[in-house]
């Protein structure tokens, strides 16, 4: 049992005169809904506990409020191992823990659901969830055709005044204009719930449904999310549901039964709760441990406004191992998961990480799949990446490279998420892909080439594109989480951001020229293998600044008047060249042109060709089309005209981040973006 702290006779006077306001010792059920400590408002206000404890004879509350007295606020049986009671005068902020009575014995344990712990093994706090004024509303997270992932771990990415490890919320959040300049719509954030200790990479939960202390409080969280959201930045979070701790695992043996020495009832008491990582794998067959995975899960969605998750290793929840066998109860929990946000939320996007190149997994319930919208895709990183890091250009397979860049599940290119680093490909014995390429000179011309190459592969290729941290800026060595991000790269290799930059905005059409890459076709035309050049084609309808003509030189040796076809004649125009010499000093600047394709030299199995020069590990975007002309922000709906209906567009989307009708990009439509519109009424594009 731990210690409980030492209270002083004024506070045991104080206590004593709680206890009686807050109602008698002999309690009855809550009557109002909920889990966990729920405030209330009164007349009395006050707060409603309520905990799942089975196997207990008697339950109560102790805390703060009653100066940790464990007799004097009992809790009710409703039934179905649930207990509850009411206790007015019990406001947010008061620390409490449940005290669970069996035959045998007695134990101090903190709230399962509890929505903030004063640290892993501290108490559990009340927290009022209305609290929070949200200033962004009506966010939407961009198409999945256009968005961009950018994962991050918040222990190491924001800098801290005086560079002490971890980093919080807030330090995160000023970093958010960073990210909004180089284009990126979306964030992952690596698990924030409450883990031992203040240093982790997260995947180790104690809590669930508590905020890591260290980074901050449930109202810091909400913080981001408003801030981001107002940046035009969805934020993701990364649940871990395959286990749970072990350590500082208050769940562990919850009210105090189990069998075989195991976890109690949260947890399989059969070899199923083996896992990797401890024998803490939750018992998926049982009612209210489903109950308590598939809320948690809402619970970020709703509460804290996220747009979507990541669930962590999926394999460990539908099978016992890397090589089964199946758990049946696993599989339709992930279902369930899957229906409830489709049910109330579906433009909220669920990624799998599996890593087993399962089309079941992104597959809707109703077919029998488990219902996630796309999924880490490991067919796409395992070739790319070795062929990135390969030093021989000889060894380099331009056909593995093709299958990486052609791999679907269920004929949906936007079913996967594609990426050459994430948190698990720069650590466990690996590190980033400029380190990779060169160990001990990351910086080398080596390094940035293949690596920038490896970038503008993931940006043009089908798929969900990614990025971990720092990668826009060349970051070094490895991924650790006693390691802070090195800001100063963003200003050394400030070319190379810039390089991302633009592939970023390509990748999502900022400049309305290269639809295709945001499209489902694609067709990889060209693979010369001794040479080491590879083209493909993306195209969402077809047309001009639809098609997008993709090249990519694999090896070291330039490539001069190289023949490659073309869908169509005209004039096709370089949008992007990675070689240029203004993405970094080092690189050759290999001339490479606007060009003429011909019907008269048809090639690669398409209507017409024409010739580029493409430098050392270089890839070229090309489109046909000008850039559309300039307009007015407060030409709201675009037609041309500002009049009564750019007016009408704002006042409808009064109050919320709509990105049309924001015409001063503020983050919120109001009396601001009125006024632009009326001051440019009558304006014609």
């Amino acid at each position: 049992m731990r210690t409980l702290p030492r209270i002083s006779r004024a506070l045991r006077i104080l206590s004593l005169a709680v206890v009686c306001a807050s109602g008698p010792a002999f309690a009855s059920i809550s009557t109002h809904p909920g889990i966990g400590a729920i405030p209330y408002v009164g007349p009395p206000a006050g707060t409603s506990f309520r905990v799942w404890a089975p196997n207990a004879s008697a339950v109560r509350v102790a805390g703060t409020f009653n100066a940790w007295n464990s007799t004097t606020h009992p809790l009710t049986a409703e039934g179905d191992g649930y207990w509850s009671t009411d206790v007015n005068y019990v406001y947010a902020g008061a620390q409490y823990k449940f005290v669970i009575t069996t035959a045998s014995s007695t134990v101090w344990k903190n709230d399962a659901r509890a929505r903030q712990v004063t640290n892993s093994v501290g108490n559990s706090v009340v927290y009022l969830p209305t609290a929070y004024n949200w200033q962004t509303n009506g966010f939407q997270i961009a198409n999945w055709n256009e968005l961009v992932i950018y994962e991050l771990h918040l222990g190491t990415f924001g800098q801290t005044p005086d560079g002490v490890l971890p980093a919080n919320f807030d330090e995160a959040k000023a970093k958010l204009d960073d990210l909004k300049d180089l284009g990126i719509n979306a964030i992952e954030l690596m698990p924030f719930c409450e883990f031992p200790q203040s240093v982790s990479w997260g995947y180790n939960p104690s809590y669930p449904y508590a905020i890591e202390s260290a980074y901050g409080t449930p109202a810091d969280l909400k913080e981001f999310v408003d801030a981001a959201h107002a940046r035009g930045i969805a934020v993701l979070s990364d649940l871990v549901f395959n286990h749970l701790g072990p350590n500082d695992l208050d769940l562990w043996q919850y009210d105090a039964w189990s069998t075989k020495g195991l976890g109690g009832i949260y947890f399989f008491q059969d070899s199923r709760a083996n896992t990797p990582w401890g024998n803490t794998r939750p018992d998926y067959g049982r009612n209210e441990v489903r109950s308590y995975i598939r809320d948690n899960v809402m619970y970020w969605l709703d509460e804290f406004r996220l747009d979507g998750h990541r669930i962590d290793g999926a394999k460990y929840i539908r099978k016992v191992d890397q090589f089964g066998p199946d758990i049946p109860e696993g599989w339709s929990l992930l279902q369930w998961m899957n229906d409830s946000v489709n049910a109330t939320a579906p433009n909220k996007i669920s990624i799998c990480e599996d890593l087993d190149n399962n089309a079941w997994l992104t597959k809707p319930t109703g077919a029998g799949g488990a219902g996630f919208d796309t999924q880490w895709d490991a067919q796409f990183y395992s070739p790319i990446r070795s062929n990135l890091i390969t030093p021989n250009d000889s060894d380099r397979n331009m056909n593995a490279v093709k299958s990486a860049i052609l791999a679907q599940y269920n004929a949906d290119s936007f079913q996967r998420v594609i990426y050459t680093e994430s948190h698990d490909e720069v650590a466990n014995g690996q590190s980033r892909v400029p380190e990779q390429i060169w160990p001990g000179n990351a910086a080398s011309w080596y390094s940035k080439k293949r690596s920038t190459l490896g970038a503008a592969v993931v940006m043009t290729s089908p798929g969900i594109p990614m990025l971990f941290m720092g990668q826009e800026f060349l970051e070094d060595g490895w991924f650790a989480d006693t390691d802070p991000l090195d800001w100063s790269k963003r200003t050394t290799f400030a070319g190379i951001r810039s390089m991302y930059q633009a592939l970023i905005g390509l990748r999502k059409n900022t400049g309305g020229l290269t639809r295709g890459l945001t499209g489902q076709n694609t067709n990889v035309y060209h693979v010369n293998n001794s040479l080491k050049v590879i083209a493909s084609h993306r195209w969402m309808n077809g047309g001009v600044g639809d098609d997008t003509i993709v090249v990519m030189n694999w090896s070291t040796t330039p490539r001069n008047g190289y023949r490659i076809g073309f869908p169509r004649d005209g004039r096709w125009k370089v949008r992007f060249n990675s070689d240029w010499n203004g993405y970094d000093g080092s690189f050759a600047n290999t001339t490479t042109l606007d060009l003429d394709a011909s019907y008269s030299s048809p090639w690669d199995g398409l209507a017409a060709s024409g010739t580029l020069n493409i430098g050392a590990y270089t890839c070229v975007i090309l489109s046909q089309g000008d850039p559309p002309p300039v307009g007015n922000p407060a030409d709201v709906d675009g037609s041309g005209t500002i009049d009564a209906a750019d007016l009408a567009a704002v006042l409808n989307a009064w109050g919320t981040s709509n990105a049309a009708a924001d015409v001063n990009d503020s983050g919120t439509v109001d009396a601001s973006d009125l006024a632009l519109v009326l001051g440019a009424w009558g304006w014609q594009g």
